[in-house]
């Protein structure tokens, strides 16, 4: 999946669109949390990639798991990447696909819009249709989306023996800025 979101990276920069067209991510977030019976657990990545073409209303975005920190100990973390995320074999989460609705980006204002797309986790793809907070000011757009993400969806095998410290559907918080190429 790395690769198709380097094509498609690599194809939307030398597609000659208008440098208003094309945003590109400057500063982005991804936090997770997961709240189980005997514990909660949270992590910050803050490597999100990505860019959003405003004309063709497509995005393609990637972050890579093993750079979320936080976690409750260094023993967790070594967890989430070697036994539940498997970082080895799945790098990297993708998330590439469509903004459904229209929002004007020379007009300073705030934007309900959804995201359609394909949500690539732990070599597993499924659709998704994600509600976002999109902000435009000054040239510059800033969204925000809050969702949840199923383990099971994504075949993330929680072993009984933590099934009380790890919730089986994790809280999904992106926050990001993005500016014209």
């Amino acid at each position: 999946m790395g690769r198709i979101f380097t094509i498609l990276l690599l194809l939307s920069l030398t597609i000659h669109a208008s440098a208003q067209d094309v945003y590109i991510v400057s500063k982005g977030q991804v936090s997770f949390s997961s709240k189980a019976k005997q514990e909660l657990i949270r992590a910050t990545s803050r490597e999100l990639k990505g860019l959003i073409d405003i004309k063709k209303k497509t995005f393609a975005f990637k972050i890579p798991i093993m750079s979320f920190i936080g976690f409750n100990s260094p023993v967790q973390r070594l967890h989430f990447n070697e036994n539940y995320m498997e970082s080895d074999r799945f790098p990297e989460s993708t998330f590439t696909g469509k903004i459904i609705e229209d929002f004007v980006l020379n007009k300073d204002g705030v934007y309900k819009v959804r995201a359609k797309g394909k949500l690539d986790i732990h070599g597993i793809s499924q659709e998704r249709i994600i509600d976002v907070e999109v902000t435009s000011k000054n040239n510059k757009i800033t969204f925000k989306a809050d969702f949840v993400v199923p383990l099971n969806d994504h075949n993330i095998k929680v072993p009984r023996v933590v099934y009380d410290k790890l919730a089986t559907d994790i809280k999904i918080q992106v926050t990001a800025e993005a500016l014209p190429k």
